[in-house]
This record gives C-alpha cells, sequence and structure tokens, in this order.
C-alpha cells in the first residue's frame, strides 16, 4: 500500500496539526492508474486498515481516534478524491497536450477534494474557519502544486502501460 508508506513521510508543519505527507500523491495515482472503483476501493481499504489500528496513518499511527482528529476529514475524503481525478481523468490511451491538461486538472480537482474534507473536519474541530484555513489549507498549497506535477508526469508514464492489467 503506497498511500500507507506516503503516510511515513510525514513532516510535521508549525502551527498545524496536519503534516505534510506523500500520501496525497497516491491518491491521486490510485485514481488514475487505477480507475474510479479500485481507486476508491483501495483508498477505503487502506482506511478501514488503518481504522482497525494497523500503523498506517502519519508518524505511524493506526485507530479511530485518527480518522476523529485533525487530519481525519482529508483521509476521509480519499475515496472520493480518488474517484473524482479518475471520472475526470481523459480516457486511457489518449496522448495529446489536451489530454494531458486534462489529466493536469482531473488530478488538481481530486486534490481539492480531499483539501475540503479536510477543512470540514479543521472547521468542526476548531470552531473557526479562518482559522482551519490558515492552518489546515494555506500551508500546504505550495507542496501540493508539486505533488500535483509529480503525480501527473508519474500518471503519463505509466498509465498507458497499465492499459491492459486493469
Amino acid at each position: 500500500m503506497l498511500t500507507a508508506l506516503g503516510a511515513y513521510a510525514a513532516v510535521p508543519v508549525p502551527g498545524s496539526a496536519v503534516p505534510v505527507t506523500l500520501q496525497t500523491l497516491f491518491v491521486s495515482l490510485a485514481g488514475v492508474l487505477l480507475g474510479a472503483r479500485l481507486g476508491a476501493a483501495a483508498m477505503t481499504t487502506y482506511l478501514l486498515i488503518g481504522f482497525m489500528g494497523a500503523p498506517v496513518f502519519s508518524f505511524g499511527f493506526g485507530g479511530p481516534a485518527v480518522l476523529l482528529g485533525p487530519t481525519g476529514g482529508y483521509l476521509l475524503a480519499f475515496p472520493l478524491a480518488a474517484a473524482v481525478t479518475a471520472m475526470l481523468a481523459p480516457p486511457r490511451g489518449a496522448t495529446s497536450a489536451l489530454a494531458t491538461l486534462r489529466l493536469g486538472i482531473a488530478i488538481l480537482l481530486g486534490t481539492f477534494v480531499w483539501f475540503a474534507g479536510g477543512f470540514a473536519q479543521l472547521t468542526l474541530l476548531l470552531g473557526d474557519p479562518l482559522r482551519a484555513f490558515t492552518a489546515g489549507v494555506v500551508p500546504f498549497l505550495l507542496g501540493d502544486v508539486v505533488k500535483t506535477i509529480a503525480a501527473l508526469l508519474i500518471a503519463r508514464r505509466l498509465r498507458n502501460r497499465t492499459l491492459g492489467l486493469l
């Protein structure tokens, strides 16, 4: 489970209870490489494994408390984010510049899905949307642009190679 490995690449963010991880890169890739159904299923399986206590979330944590805490909204949005990314991505085999642009937009919009989930839960926990936005969205924007570009480059390279496998 690459998403679980991505959780171990966690870097604390000063002023935020939410770390920077590589999980979101793998959520995007799950969507574009596995498709909506399998991508969402993979992310749901990841959440269930973590919910049962396996140390697959950031910093090696697991259990239901993680899903109820500051990072829970992001995590719970992973299946929907993978599905949205897949549904908006161009068909496999499309290699034009327009298809690449569409793939990048699909990955970016999938990113907004889990940002929305994280922001919503942080707003509930903090009781202040502005504080939730400044602690749970702003510090991650630049890194997520980089991860979006990385996901796009990886997906372009691997997507058509997996054409006959799924």
